[in-house]
């Protein structure tokens, strides 16, 4: 069975340099019914405008997979790293034991990016940062593993029984993904059209 979620359903965020969908209960956003799903906790789609961000804040027991669609964000973290994310870039910080990082649009046009909190395998696991590039032509005609729990074709090892695929379709082309009965499966769209199990 398909659950579909449109757009504009989600909750808001208009703070003016950044606004926001939350397809799940997060900040000042709460709705029982959308409180995760499995061990998907948060995606946040983003925009954010230049010379803006979030400041150092803290984070603990979460795997955080930040995938910028448009624009970059500059990272840094308490771990000593700094870098910036870019499209085609994937970035994953397991945020486990406690880490303090900021995201910064350092650039002069908007930054657009998919932010995805996955809860991890267990409580208090170490710290860790990844950040690599997947290529268009990766994820054209296909569902591209960019984030997974064995780092298989090169993604980013996430600590946490979940996997996340990256695609980009054209028109006349499908893709298909055999699940396990017992697993669940969330699809996210990014832009265009879409048909999933024959529902829009």
């Amino acid at each position: 069975m398909v659950t579909l979620r449109p757009s504009l359903e989600r909750g808001i965020v208009d703070r003016g340099w950044l606004k926001a969908h939350h397809s799940f209960s997060f900040a000042g956003y709460y709705d029982p019914a959308f409180m995760g799903w499995g061990n998907l906790r948060v995606i946040n789609e983003d925009w954010i405008a230049p010379g803006a961000g979030f400041g150092m804040h803290p984070h603990r027991d979460m795997e955080i997979v930040t995938y910028v669609l448009h624009g970059a964000l500059t990272h840094q973290d308490s771990m000593g790293n700094q870098a910036t994310i870019v499209p085609g870039e994937v970035q994953r910080m397991s945020a486990g034991t406690g880490v303090r990082h900021s995201e910064i649009n350092t650039r002069v046009d908007t930054t657009h990016l998919l932010q995805i909190w996955i809860e991890p395998a267990a409580r208090g696991m170490a710290l860790g940062y990844e950040q690599t590039v997947f290529s268009a032509a990766q994820k054209r005609g296909r569902l591209c593993p960019v984030a997974t729990s064995d780092g298989r074709e090169g993604s980013v090892t996430i600590h946490a029984d979940a996997a996340i695929y990256a695609g980009l379709l054209d028109a006349d082309e499908s893709v298909s993904l055999a699940l396990n009965p017992d697993r669940k499966a969330y699809v996210q769209v990014v832009s265009g059209p879409l048909r999933v199990n024959g529902e829009e």
